[in-house]
């Protein structure tokens, strides 16, 4: 184990206006905690974003959400026309309770890409000078509640 180059941002925007980079993504808040969830379509992003509601983190947005980065820290910002929905893949557009406004990102989530190593580098996205751990998601099946565990406790240093 050791460090992965990091990664950034702006390279997953499909959009930007000023400082702010649109990603086609959801994102999830465990209290002022915010958790990026990008993939292609299809990858599994609103049935995981829609996993961690079920345990206890709140929607800020599901398939779009704004970045800003000021003050050495990366933000996620609802959009402003988003509906206060998900998506249940084979049930339909449900109702995502409580609602998160904004949340620091903490932890991005790759579903497009599998993790190879099984105790992998500690891998980070970037923007300006601002960072925040990354997960390569694909085909993790216990990856909601380790995902949980790592906001909650921490990644051993070893």
């Amino acid at each position: 184990m050791g460090n992965a180059a990091p990664e950034p941002l702006e390279d997953w925007a499909t959009g930007w206006t000023g400082d702010r980079l649109f990603l086609h993504a959801s994102a999830v808040a465990l209290g002022d905690k915010g958790i990026l969830i990008s993939g292609a379509s299809g990858s599994g992003k609103s049935s995981l974003a829609l996993t961690l509601m079920g345990l206890e983190c709140h929607l800020i947005s599901d398939d779009g959400v704004w970045i800003d980065a000021s003050r050495n820290k990366i933000t996620l910002v609802r959009p402003d026309a988003a509906p206060p929905l998900i998506e249940a893949r084979g049930v339909g557009l449900l109702n995502a309770g409580p609602i998160c406004e904004r949340a620091q990102l903490v932890l991005a989530v790759d579903l497009n890409r599998a993790e190879p190593d099984r105790l992998p580098p500690r891998r980070r996205v970037t923007m300006g000078a601002a960072s925040a751990e990354l997960i390569l998601g694909a085909q993790q099946p216990m990856l909601a509640p380790a995902i949980l565990h790592l906001i909650r406790h921490g990644r051993a240093t070893v």
